[in-house]
């Protein structure tokens, strides 16, 4: 094993030791040069069993995460990414639950406006390609640099209306 790779694992394992997303997602380009495949999903499955842990904690505390906070801000993004990875699956029950739990977690209305956006879809059965080509505006999103899809377009808000409707 390479020095390089050494190096990147136990900085790897400090972090994780400390509980500390953020500083996985530092190391993440890094991870993605050196690491085999393997060591790479395993990378990625220690921060999101640390996200899972902060989310209990969370729940547990009756508590809302602080977007301006950079472990919950790493946190909300380790979420975001496994409901976005059961959506992309097909696992479309999941992610729904989970952008549901997502939308109710932080401070930031940006970010729980947009997560009841993708619930909202989610739960309607909409597919993750239907919901990026047909509601989500990418161009927008990509312009406001955010880690979750946060621009819409104009068939966002009659599904969001519709939603409304069988709710009632």
């Amino acid at each position: 094993m390479s020095d390089k790779v050494q190096e990147l694992k136990t900085k790897v394992l400090e972090a994780q030791q400390k509980s500390d997303i953020a500083s996985l997602y530092v190391l993440e380009q890094q991870a993605h040069d050196l690491f085999d495949e393997d060591t790479l999903q395993g990378f990625y499955a220690n921060i999101l069993d640390l996200a899972l842990e902060r989310l209990t904690d969370t729940l547990e505390a009756h508590r809302v995460m602080d977007m301006n906070e950079v472990q919950d801000f790493a946190t909300l993004r380790a979420l975001y990414e496994y409901a976005v990875e059961h959506y992309s699956a097909g696992q479309i029950a999941d992610a729904s639950a989970l952008f549901e739990v997502l939308s109710g977690l932080s401070n930031d209305e940006k970010f729980s406006s947009a997560l009841k956006f993708h619930w909202i879809a989610s739960k309607e059965n909409l597919s993750l390609d239907d919901f990026i080509d047909n509601i989500a505006d990418i161009e927008s999103t990509q312009k406001e640099g955010t880690f979750y899809i946060s621009c819409f377009n104009k068939e966002a808000q009659k599904l969001l209306d519709k939603s409304q409707i069988d709710g009632e």
